[in-house]
């Protein structure tokens, strides 16, 4: 092992670089100091993030493989780095108050710590490396949600997050030692070659293993933990783990179910049939019941994480193409909603759809901001959740998963309709006392105008998905 190794893992090391120089920052500065603390955060990681799409960036594999990164791992990561900076952003308000305000260092450090976990996750080459970035994001994230810790619902929430987490690692590594005992490996590489279907203890293994990655998917049966979760954390909070921690898994099963359990198709893919029509069709039930956004949002994306899977069924480079782009578009989306969640939490402390009555006559934009983030979500042509379930339903069509995309694309009538109980309560719904006209913060604004842009850009832009087709293809 030599520098050369370290050298590799540029993203990281810039990423460890922004952490040191906060947490410095954090520690030494004064209080006077301190009231520019966001800015410095945002500016810092926003030059990363921009950093991230340098074409020079190196691949390759480091520490006797069990690092690797290439041009898609690279690209997920900026994906990541995206959603992150968006949170940032839309932290700004709640961090100011009385409550967070002299922890707001504390919330920015955390969520690079998880980031940087994540990070590890996706480069891992070795079931070990996967398991130590894993934790790493997955411990400081349980903080992150039991953040408002004066707010019963928010330790409720942490509590029920750190248990749900412990269990489903256990789970997990419990399915890796099974496929340790069975092929003495913990390589990617070296263990896919010595899977047989054959052999129970290997099937064992993927079984324990699928199910501890469900659980970080939420996906049925192991989504009980979501909703309580999602509505006891901070309003910033939810969103980073509906969509970054969700998405670096997302992309992380693909990984590993292409890599690892290749071998293991045929038994796979029809668990994933099941528990993909079974998720995408109890997350759009239990949605429309549901009155307060939050818990709305945490079904909603419940059965989105459905839709990714679906790509994942497909199994081939097309769909891991498929599974990134959605993870892009639901991060534009799932964001944009969520900042304008925020927005009205942070001046009003109303989270229930039935207080958006009326809404577009005090506070038109941000309905429209809201609409146009539903559209997406609910695959309304031509808006970039509309493109990446075209492209999710065409590669699982591809394969000769009719039946599937079928009852998939019949669960996206569904998912209209509730989405549209929103839009109608905005627009249509009269209310007595509506919501006050306000102005949004200047950062949650910047946050919104980067979503609607990557809401009605992106999709339209055909080289970026034909851009991620091609890295898919040549991983």
């Amino acid at each position: 092992m030599d520098l050369s190794n370290f050298l590799l893992m540029r993203q990281e090391i810039s990423l460890i670089a922004i952490f040191v120089v906060l947490f410095m920052y954090d520690l030494f500065a004064s209080d006077n100091a301190k009231r520019y603390f966001q800015p410095v955060a945002c500016i810092l990681f926003a030059i990363h993030t921009l950093y991230g799409f340098c074409p020079t960036i190196p691949t390759g594999s480091a520490f006797a493989g069990m690092y690797v990164t290439d041009s898609i791992h690279i690209l997920v990561k900026n994906i990541l780095n995206i959603g992150v900076l968006l949170t940032f952003l839309q932290s700004s308000v709640w961090l100011k108050s009385s409550d967070t305000l002299i922890r707001r260092g504390e919330f920015f450090i955390i969520t690079l710590s998880t980031l940087f976990g994540m990070y590890l996750m996706i480069s891992a080459g070795h079931f070990l490396m996967f398991y130590i970035g894993l934790e790493t994001a997955s411990i400081p994230m349980a903080t992150l949600v039991a953040f408002d810790k004066y707010k019963h619902h928010s330790a409720e929430a942490g509590a029920k997050y750190i248990l749900t987490a412990a269990f489903s690692s256990g789970i997990m590594l419990y399915g890796i030692s099974m496929l340790y005992g069975a092929t003495g490996a913990l390589y990617f590489s070296d263990i896919a070659p010595m899977l047989t279907s054959g052999n129970a203890m290997m099937l064992l293994g993927m079984v324990f293993f699928l199910a501890g990655m469900f659980f970080k998917l939420s996906l049925v049966p192991f989504h009980l933990w979501t909703a309580d979760v999602y509505q006891g954390a901070p309003t910033p909070v939810t969103a980073y783990l509906s969509v970054v921690s969700k998405g670096s898994a997302a992309f992380v099963l693909t990984i590993l179910m292409f890599k690892v359990f290749s071998h293991f198709a045929v038994e796979w893919k029809e668990i994933f049939k099941w528990i993909i029509i079974i998720t995408i069709t109890v997350g759009n039930l239990f949605a429309v019941r549901q009155n307060n956004l939050k818990r709305f949002l945490a079904f909603s994306s419940i059965s989105q994480a459905g839709y990714i899977v679906l790509g994942i069924l497909a199994g081939t480079g097309l769909g891991m193409a498929t599974v990134v782009f959605y993870i892009a578009a639901y991060l534009f989306s799932n964001f944009a909603a969520f900042g304008v969640i925020s927005s009205i939490e942070s001046k009003t402390g109303k989270v229930e759809i039935s207080d958006y009555n009326g809404l577009y006559q005090t506070n038109p934009k941000l309905s429209l901001v809201m609409m146009l983030s539903l559209f997406s979500l609910g695959g309304i042509p031509f808006f970039v959740g509309f493109f990446s379930k075209f492209f999710i339903f065409y590669a699982a069509a591809e394969q000769g998963y009719y039946i599937t995309v079928l009852l998939a694309l019949l669960n996206t009538i569904i998912s209209l309709y509730y989405y549209l109980l929103i839009i109608k309560a905005m627009f249509i719904n009269k209310s007595d006392a509506p919501i006050e006209a306000f102005k949004t913060d200047g950062y949650n604004r910047l946050s919104l105008l980067i979503c609607v842009t990557g809401i009605l850009v992106v999709g339209l832009i055909s080289p970026i998905f034909n851009l991620i087709e091609k890295l898919s293809f040549g991983m």
